[in-house]
């Protein structure tokens, strides 16, 4: 990403890439959306899709099958996916960006080895379970625990909202090994199949219908020692350096959802016609569509400067991040909302894609951080 001309510009290899995700969006991802929806999940044979065109490795080294992609190629991608569907693009984001950027960044070279290929084949599938009934956003509130005896760790406790739950080979699973707080957490590689580990059904969503979210309940699972990953002690703060990357992806979820909205919206209103002429001709339906324009103008440039930084190491990043994941969410929400009043009757009915979005991207101002933690993160950043 170049600033050209005091503008931010995306280079020709990131264009090209939008592209080529674009197009394999278009061939691949929307004529199956309908059965994905109805289904609960996508088909299984996208997995391998999605593998075979690079798309679940960006993350990932070389070595284990990787593209060695950046933050900003996996924006692309999450903008993309979530044009043609939210369900579809958060099965496939948790997999490769939320849940395998842990073992690629601090797993062992065993633990990479195993788990890494096949996730990036589209042969395997990741889920993190982080969030619990009781700690959402308070991370450091986690109250599973994972206890040392002489055979490993046994792990106890709920997880809640898991998205790929039901169809996940490998959970990264965050316990509580002390009492010392933040301090006290850790990460844990857990095969689907081992003893103690059930997964509850699907959770009926608002949106997302397309996407596998259950209840993870952990029973005195025994897992060896070989099963930590990263530092005993030190997962949240791997979490926390891996939340940069999902609020990126989350973002520009946000920014798929919001484009294609405007653009369905834009064609409605070229097409539709009130009191003898199009609905475009009335300077209100025009300034409306005009303010959605520069609501996704805005969060673009917001999103994209953010994952630039975050792959440069800027000292800014953080706070970036932070701006981008509320206002890309909120943007999204409002320009979604906007469609379905331009619709009309329409927009409220189940047929139209809007109003899929429109309860689609209603969790990006939850998920991954809420509008309420990235708030707290850029005010606190103002008096420190």
């Amino acid at each position: 990403m170049a600033d050209t001309a005091g503008f931010w510009e995306v280079d020709q290899e990131h264009g090209d890439f939008q592209l080529s995700v674009r197009a394999f969006v278009d061939r691949q991802v929307r004529p199956i959306v309908d059965e994905a929806e109805a289904a609960g999940h996508p088909p299984a044979a996208l997995w391998k899709e999605l593998g075979a065109a690079g798309l679940l490795g960006l993350a990932v080294p070389e070595e284990y099958g990787g593209g060695e992609g950046d933050a900003l190629a996996v924006a692309l991608l999450a903008e993309e996916l979530a044009r043609a569907s939210g369900g579809i693009a958060v099965t496939a984001l948790v997999s490769a960006y939320m849940a395998a950027p842990h073992i690629a960044r601090f797993g062992t070279a065993e633990q990479r080895a195993a788990y890494l290929p096949g996730i990036v084949a589209g042969q395997r599938v990741a889920a993190i379970a982080v969030t619990e009934p009781g700690a959402g956003s308070n991370v450091a509130g986690i109250t599973s625990r994972a206890t040392r005896t002489d055979a490993g760790f046994v792990l106890n406790g709920t997880k809640m909202f898991i998205t790929n739950a039901g169809l996940a080979d490998v959970f990264v699973v965050a316990a509580r090994t002390s009492d010392e707080g933040h301090r006290g957490i850790s990460m844990f590689l857990l095969e689907a199949g081992t003893d103690g580990l059930s997964v509850g059904r699907p959770l009926r969503k608002m949106g997302w219908h397309a996407s596998d979210t259950r209840e993870v309940v952990l029973a005195d699972c025994l897992v060896p020692f070989e099963a930590l990953l990263g530092t005993e002690g030190r997962g949240f703060q791997q979490i926390m350096e891996a939340f940069q990357l999902e609020r990126i992806t989350l973002a520009a979820m946000g920014l798929g959802h919001a484009a294609e909205c405007l653009r369905l919206a834009t064609d409605y209103a070229a097409s539709r016609e009130v009191f003898g002429s199009p609905l475009i001709d009335l300077q209100t339906a025009r300034h409306r569509l005009g303010a959605m324009s520069v609501e996704l103008e805005a969060a673009r440039l917001l999103t994209y400067q953010a994952a630039a930084r975050l792959d440069a190491g800027h000292p800014g990043a953080r706070r970036s991040v932070a701006i981008a994941k509320y206002y890309a969410a909120r943007a999204a929400n409002n320009i979604a909302d906007d469609a379905v009043q331009l619709f009309g009757g329409s927009g409220f009915l189940e047929e139209t894609p809007v109003a899929r979005h429109y309860r689609d991207v209603r969790i990006l101002r939850i998920g991954g951080g809420t509008d309420e933690i990235q708030l707290e993160i850029l005010g606190k950043g103002l008096t420190s």
